[in-house]
């Protein structure tokens, strides 16, 4: 598989926020479709279901450029009414750790965080 072969495709994404001790913060859920696959700028998302309707008209979610954390979804309807997420057969399923970098950050500044692919096939059911 290559980046240009995710155009167009769906996919649902789950996302695991790690704070400077391993600890869990948060997990979401995301989905959409594949707009963009660039080596440098990353993989981009049109995201639809609650995500899509908050503010933003058209909005992008970008994934690091990486295929080690894309995986061949399973036949099936994919719902998480507390993220919104209402997507029937995706083509792939994607699941990311983030983990937090720098401890504390001053308002207004940039935090760093560190973005890791779960590279094993994820557990549906």
């Amino acid at each position: 598989m290559t980046l240009n072969d995710l155009l167009n495709k769906t996919c649902l994404i789950g996302l695991s926020y790690f704070d400077l001790d391993g600890e869990l913060l948060k997990q979401s859920q995301l989905c959409g479709t594949v707009i963009s696959a660039d080596e440098e700028e990353g993989i981009s998302i049109r995201l639809q279901g609650k995500e899509a309707t908050q503010g933003d008209k058209d909005p992008v979610f970008i994934l690091p450029p990486t295929l080690t954390a894309w995986f061949t979804a399973p036949p099936g309807h994919y719902k998480n009414p507390e993220s919104g997420v209402d997507i029937e057969n995706p083509d792939y399923l994607v699941t990311w750790d983030i983990y937090k970098t720098k401890k504390d950050t001053p308002e207004g500044e940039h935090e760093w965080w560190e973005w890791v692919p779960r590279t094993a096939p994820p557990q549906v059911g």
